[in-house]
C-alpha cells in the first residue's frame, strides 16, 4: 500500500551576508534533507533577495527560497530539526500546502 503524500511548501530565508557559493550550498543542502527524509521536490522555488521587515541579527536583507516538496507526514519535523541548526538560515517555515 503506497503511503498518502502531502504537499508542503518551505519558506527558506537565508543570509545575504554571504558568499553566492555558500548561499546556493544552504539552499541544496535543505533540498538534500528533504529527499533524504522520503520527500519529493515538486518545484525547486525561486531566490530572491528582498528587505527582511525587522531586523535579525543585525540584517536588514535576506535571500527568499520557497520550495515545494510532497512528503509524508513525518518529512517536514525530521527537516525542520536539521534546517534549525544551520548557521547561515535566519528563518524558516514550512506549511502544508492547500492547493
Amino acid at each position: 500500500m503506497r503511503r498518502r503524500m502531502n504537499k508542503y511548501e518551505l519558506a527558506l530565508v537565508v543570509s545575504a551576508n554571504v558568499e553566492d557559493e555558500v548561499r546556493n550550498a544552504t539552499v541544496e543542502q535543505v533540498k538534500e534533507l528533504i529527499t533524504r527524509f522520503g520527500g519529493t521536490i515538486t518545484d525547486p522555488g525561486t531566490c530572491e533577495k528582498k528587505k527582511l521587515a525587522y531586523e535579525i541579527q543585525h540584517m536588514s536583507e535576506g535571500y527568499y527560497n520557497f520550495i515545494k516538496f510532497e512528503a509524508d507526514a513525518a518529512t517536514p519535523a525530521e527537516v525542520e530539526s536539521r534546517i534549525r541548526i544551520m548557521e547561515n538560515v535566519i528563518r524558516f517555515l514550512i506549511v502544508k500546502d492547500g492547493e
